[in-house]
C-alpha cells in the first residue's frame, strides 16, 4: 500500500463507521425522526459532493442509482430506530458483500471450496445474529437494514460503470433529495426535528458521506481491488467499538460470535478471490 493511501484509507473507514454512530445517536438521543434525518443527510450530502466534484468530467449520476441510494439511506435510518450501531453495521455490511458475490456468480464467476466455506461461515454468523432469543434484534428493523445493504450493493455495482465516481455520486445525491423530501412529506404528521438531530444528520451527509466518499475515491487509486474490499471489513468493527465506547451499547455473546463468523467468512472469500486473480 502506498504511504499516501494509508492515512486516506483510515480516514475514509472512520467516516463510514461514523455514519452508523451519527444516525443511531440522532434517533435515540434526539427528537429527530428517521424520515427527516434521511432528507437532511441526503441534502447535505448532495451539497458536499457537488462542491467537491463540480469540476469533474463525465455523467452526473442516474435515476436508477439515485433510487438505490435513497432506498439504502431510508432503510438505514428507519432500521437504526431499533438496532445498535455495531449490529446494524454488521447486517449492512453482510448484505452489501452478499449482493456483490451474488452479482459475480450471475456474471459467471466461480467460487472455489474455500470461498464457499467462507460464504457458509458468513451466512451462519448472520443467522446467529438474527436467531430468536432474548438478545435477538427486532426482525423488522433487521430486515430493513439488510434491504439497505442490498440497495447499497446495487448502488456500488452500478458505480463501477459511472465514469468519474465523484461527479456521479454528486448527481445521484442530487436526484435522491426529492425522493427523500417526498417521503418526509408523506410522513409529515410524524415529523419532528431538533437542533442536535439536524446537526447529526448534516454531519452524516456532509462529512460521513460527502467527504468520506471523496477521500475513499482518492485512497482507492493506490489500492488493489481485493485490498479495498478487505479494508472495508474494518467499518462494522469500528462502528461496534464506537457504539460501546460513546453510546454505551452493550456487548453480547450473540454480537461477538455472529460478527466474528461474518468477518472470518468474508475475509476468507476476499482473500481467496485475491489469490485467484493474482
Amino acid at each position: 500500500m502506498p504511504p499516501r493511501a494509508l492515512p486516506l484509507t483510515l480516514l475514509a473507514m472512520a467516516a463510514f463507521a461514523a455514519n452508523s454512530l451519527l444516525c443511531r445517536a440522532a434517533l435515540t438521543h434526539t427528537a429527530t425522526d428517521p424520515a427527516t434525518f434521511t432528507a437532511l443527510r441526503l441534502l447535505s450530502g448532495a451539497a458536499a459532493t457537488w462542491a467537491i466534484a463540480r469540476r469533474g468530467k463525465g455523467k452526473g449520476g442516474s435515476w436508477p442509482s439515485a433510487i438505490a441510494l435513497f432506498v439504502y439511506a431510508a432503510g438505514f435510518s428507519f432500521a437504526y430506530v431499533a438496532l445498535q450501531a455495531g449490529l446494524g453495521a454488521f447486517l449492512l455490511f453482510t448484505a452489501v458483500q452478499a449482493t456483490m458475490v451474488l452479482a459475480g456468480l450471475l456474471r459467471g464467476e466461480r467460487l472455489g471450496p474455500p470461498q464457499w466455506a467462507g460464504l457458509a461461515l458468513a451466512l451462519g454468523g448472520l443467522f446467529g445474529l438474527l436467531a430468536p432469543g432474548r438478545t435477538a434484534p427486532p426482525l423488522p428493523a433487521a430486515l430493513l437494514m439488510l434491504a439497505a445493504g442490498v440497495a447499497w450493493g446495487v448502488y456500488s455495482l452500478r458505480g463501477r460503470e459511472a465514469g468519474d465516481p465523484g461527479r456521479a455520486t454528486a448527481g445521484n445525491f442530487l436526484r435522491a433529495v426529492p425522493l427523500a423530501l417526498a417521503l418526509s412529506l408523506i410522513l409529515l404528521p410524524w415529523s419532528r426535528v431538533d437542533a442536535a438531530g439536524a446537526g447529526y444528520a448534516v454531519a452524516s451527509g456532509a462529512l460521513g458521506s460527502g467527504l468520506g466518499y471523496a477521500v475513499w475515491y482518492a485512497a482507492m487509486r493506490g489500492l488493489r481491488t481485493t485490498t479495498a474490499s478487505a479494508v472495508q471489513l474494518s467499518v462494522p468493527v469500528l462502528a461496534a467499538l464506537a457504539g460501546v465506547a460513546i453510546l454505551g451499547e452493550p456487548v453480547t455473546a450473540r454480537l461477538l460470535g455472529g460478527s466474528a463468523a461474518i468477518l472470518g467468512g468474508l475475509a476468507l472469500i476476499l482473500l481467496k478471490a485475491g489469490n485467484r486473480r493474482r
